[in-house]
């Protein structure tokens, strides 16, 4: 994957932004913008104070200077902050069907990077393994936008493994004002519960899940050799053993009911992605669920 020509890359990378303009325009152009709070209020003007005004917002130096009562007034300012948390640890190259997860992120990424750079919007990115491997502040413009794409596809990380909690600590940390952020992984780790809490306290936090279909249920193939890509521990299992295709499911299926517990007691959403499944679906329902709950 990372010994591509820098022709092949950027025509990968085009390809992907051709794919995604449609569901852009049709879908997120507008209804994307509408569905997130801007970054709250920004410093308009100074007038006379009237009566009925709030005295928290007295501007005591312009009153002081001018000899009478002076407020400040502000406006809502629109502008949108979106920053994506993307996992690049190693299980992230995983995939048997048509594409590995890694590729599906990166389509997810530039649909709605291309929303942010089609509302006038600032879009930044923090790639993380078990350390923060790239950090680009939020920016505006279609060159950002490509950037960020082409670091999702092509940024070859120092380490496989993962850690959501230094992913977390690090944007709690870096993104000083109020963010939309993406965070987008198989969600395989532990330890970042509380990071998290602390995160979607001060900002607007999507954690979207991105899993192969062999992740969610177990494939009937016989016997299987399984290998962490993170760890490289090995096993064998015989996958067409009911018993064990049974107690499977019902690993997954708690773990599923537990991660979408744990997100909610957080105020986070949580959209859960498939690799064979149209990605364009699933933020169409994320969209229309967002605006039913305000």
């Amino acid at each position: 994957m990372f010994t591509q020509s820098v022709s092949d890359i950027l025509k990968k990378i085009r390809r992907i932004e051709i794919r995604t303009r449609n569901p852009v325009a049709e879908i997120f152009r507008g209804e994307y913008h509408s569905r997130f709070k801007g970054q709250g209020l920004e410093f308009s003007e100074v007038r006379e104070y009237q009566p009925g005004d709030n005295y928290r917002d007295i501007d005591w130096n312009v009153s002081a200077r001018l000899g009478q009562l002076y407020i400040k007034k502000y406006r809502e300012t629109r502008e949108l902050r979106v920053v994506f948390l993307v996992d690049v640890s190693a299980s992230q190259e995983f995939g048997t069907r048509s594409m590995i997860k890694r590729e599906r992120i990166a389509e997810l990424v530039a649909a709605l990077a291309f929303s942010a750079v089609a509302n006038q919007d600032l879009a930044g990115l923090i790639l993380f393994s078990d350390r923060v491997e790239k950090f680009l502040p939020p920016r505006k413009g279609r060159n950002n936008a490509l950037a960020i794409l082409r670091e999702v596809l092509y940024y070859e990380p120092k380490s496989k493994k993962t850690s959501l909690q230094v992913a977390c600590e690090y944007a709690h940390k870096m993104l000083k004002k109020r963010c939309i952020l993406f965070i987008i992984s198989d969600w395989i780790d532990s330890g970042y519960e509380h990071s998290l809490k602390i995160l979607a306290t001060k900002n607007d936090v999507i954690a979207i899940r991105v899993l192969d279909d062999s992740e969610l249920e177990l494939p009937r193939a016989g016997i299987l050799s399984l290998q962490d890509p993170e760890t490289g521990e090995e096993v064998w299992i015989n996958s067409s053993d009911p018993k064990l295709r049974k107690a499977y499911q019902e690993i997954v299926n708690k773990e599923q009911k537990d991660l979408e517990e744990f997100f909610r007691k957080c105020n986070c959403d949580y959209l859960l992605i498939r690799t064979s499944e149209s990605y364009i679906n699933s933020l169409r329902k994320f969209f229309t669920l967002r605006e039913r709950r305000r």
